[in-house]
This record gives C-alpha cells, sequence and structure tokens, in this order.
C-alpha cells in the first residue's frame, strides 16, 4: 500500500501542475472524505473592492458575488474526488454560469501515522473566457498540515498552469497558502488565512504585480457533519482584490443506507 500512494503521489505530479480566483478561497486540510461519505459544500463570497474595467478581456472584479457548489466524495480512506461548479452574480452582464473543475485527491491515511498530515490533489476544468485569462488550466496542490495542541497549521505550495489561454506559453506559476487556527472551544475558532499569487517560477513577478490577500477567520464545529468557515480578506498588494467578504458551508453526508428486512 505504501508503495501504492508513493506511485500515485509521483503519478499526480509528473502528469499535471487555475489559481483559486475569488470563487473557492479555501486552505486544504490534508485530510480526505471519509469513505462512503459525500460532503456538500456552499462557497459564498463578495468583493467590496476590486477591479472596475476589463482587464485582457476579463470581466472587473468589483461589488460581484461568487457563488460556487463543490460536491466531494470519499472513494476510500486516502482517496477522494471533488467536482465544482462557478457561478457569478454581478451588475452589467456578469452573472452567469463560470466553469466547473474536478479534483481527484490523495493522502496518506492517518494509520501509518506519519509526524504530518499530507495529501495531495490535482484540479483541472474550465472557465468562460469573459471571467478568467485562461479557458482550461490545471493545478497541482500538495497539503501539509499539523495539530500542535490547539494550534493547527496547513501550508499549501500550490503550483498552476494554464492549457489554453492568454498564459498558455508561460510556465508554472507558484501559488501559496496558508492557514493558522487556534481552538479556543469546538465552537470558536479564529485564525488567519494567506493567499498569494508570485508569478512563473523561473521568473518571479516584481512584488506589486503579486497578488497577496490576508483573510481573519472563524471557523466552528459546533457539528461533526457541519462545516463552517467564515472571513474577512483585504489584498496587501495593487493586483490584488482590496476587500473581499466569504462564507464556507457544509454538510456531510452518509451514502450507504441499511436495507430494510423482509
Amino acid at each position: 500500500m505504501k508503495k501504492l500512494l508513493l506511485f500515485v503521489f509521483a503519478f499526480i505530479i509528473y502528469t499535471s501542475v487555475f489559481s483559486q480566483d475569488n470563487y473557492e478561497i479555501q486552505v486544504y486540510g490534508s485530510e480526505t472524505m471519509t469513505k462512503h461519505y459525500t460532503m456538500l459544500e456552499l462557497h459564498s463570497n463578495y468583493t467590496f473592492s476590486g477591479t472596475k474595467q476589463k482587464i485582457n478581456g476579463v470581466f472587473p472584479s468589483n461589488h460581484i458575488w461568487h457563488e460556487t457548489i463543490e460536491i466531494t466524495h470519499g472513494f476510500s480512506d486516502w482517496f477522494e474526488t471533488g467536482f465544482y461548479i462557478f457561478t457569478s452574480v454581478g451588475s452589467n452582464n456578469r452573472t452567469n454560469y463560470v466553469g466547473s473543475h474536478i479534483r481527484p485527491r490523495v493522502a496518506i491515511p492517518q494509520r501509518y501515522h506519519f509526524p504530518v498530515g499530507l495529501s495531495l490533489s490535482a484540479e483541472i476544468g474550465y472557465q468562460k473566457r469573459e471571467y478568467s485569462e485562461d479557458d482550461w488550466s490545471i493545478e497541482i496542490r500538495p497539503i501539509i498540515d499539523k495539530d500542535f495542541g490547539k494550534l493547527y497549521l496547513s501550508f499549501n505550495p500550490t503550483f498552476e498552469k494554464s492549457l489554453h489561454g492568454l498564459n498558455q506559453k508561460e510556465g508554472f506559476e507558484f501559488a501559496p497558502n496558508f492557514k493558522a487556527a487556534l481552538s479556543l472551544s469546538k465552537w470558536i475558532i479564529p485564525g488567519i488565512e494567506y493567499y498569494g499569487s508570485l508569478g512563473v517560477l523561473n521568473h518571479l513577478a516584481p512584488y506589486q504585480q503579486q497578488e497577496h490577500a490576508l483573510f481573519i477567520t472563524l471557523d466552528s464545529e459546533f457539528s461533526p457533519d457541519w462545516e463552517f468557515n467564515i472571513g474577512y480578506g483585504f489584498g496587501l498588494t495593487n493586483a490584488t482584490d482590496h476587500s473581499i467578504i466569504k462564507l464556507i458551508l457544509g454538510r456531510r453526508i452518509h451514502g450507504k443506507t441499511k436495507r430494510s428486512k423482509g
């Protein structure tokens, strides 16, 4: 099993490497969805202050709602697959279905007692050209996390590649994400989340052309069947949307039901 997991990790790295943009603002944890369970999530966010005119044919982000439906199913204790439906709600013809992605992910099961949580996802999909400079993109996301008592840390050093669009001739972009959260109680888990996009690996962009955003967040674990995350974020550079609020609400559903006797 260890050899099989290592092979799957290596295969995904070799065969594939989309920015989250503002459709799914989330730092992932390493644990995959429980076998036979399905997670239904709604990612909602609103940009109070963003771009105010088209840039390279892409609609402005100012005063726009993004609603994303994510459906993730656990197939084993080390493999899940997620599917996304992106939508946009805004004035000036910005309300529309935007696109969809699929995201298989593998993880090192907890039974191997690794010193850190470790998983790897590959996300590929399509977005309409009016909403992204690249209509087909692919992403590799290693996920490393660790609990230190009440302190939780997660690091996602993400690599992104355009398959078709304005940037298809560019190399892999580096977009690191980070989360730190402190469990004060099951209900109150404050934290910070960082999202960056630094440019092509072999030629990073100047600082003000990079994207750096910081979110102040609150998670709540009021039930093992529910997920709740809310946050307010602000951009740190000219290239980043300046003010965003986000909400993630998720529900776990068990896929197996008992057969009636008779």
